[in-house]
């Protein structure tokens, strides 16, 4: 990247995928050339029903449910084909299949060499 392009606009992607879609996620996002990736375990509702299970001999209603939270950072010209490759790894046409939340970044510094802006994206 460039010095000229070191102000570009940055993104912060945040997505909520099912567990199981995690993979051809990932796989989606190389493939668009998108390799600096956060992957967290999170819980949490939506539209999906809860149900009950039994653990232990004791009856609970579950209503959070597991999900993976996906942060990418990205410079503007990589936001489209960030968002087509989650929808194209995650999208399995059931209620759950996630969300995806799109912000804008104010500043990216990295530690090690002090850069900062989309040149510290990479």
């Amino acid at each position: 990247m460039t010095p000229s392009t070191a102000h570009e606009p940055m993104k912060l992607v945040v997505a909520y995928i099912r567990p199981e879609r995690l993979n051809p996620v990932k796989q989606a996002l190389f493939q668009a050339n998108i390799g600096k990736i956060s992957v967290l375990n999170a819980l949490g509702c939506g539209e999906e029903p809860k149900y009950f299970e039994n653990y232990r001999g004791v009856g609970a209603e579950v209503d959070l449910h597991k999900k993976i939270r996906l942060e990418i950072v990205i410079t503007q010209p990589f936001v489209e084909k960030c968002l087509a490759a989650i929808i194209e790894g995650a999208q399995t046409g059931a209620v759950g299949d996630g969300k995806i939340f799109v912000t804008p970044i104010e500043d990216c510094i990295r530690i090690r060499t002090a850069e900062r802006g989309a040149l510290a994206v990479g």
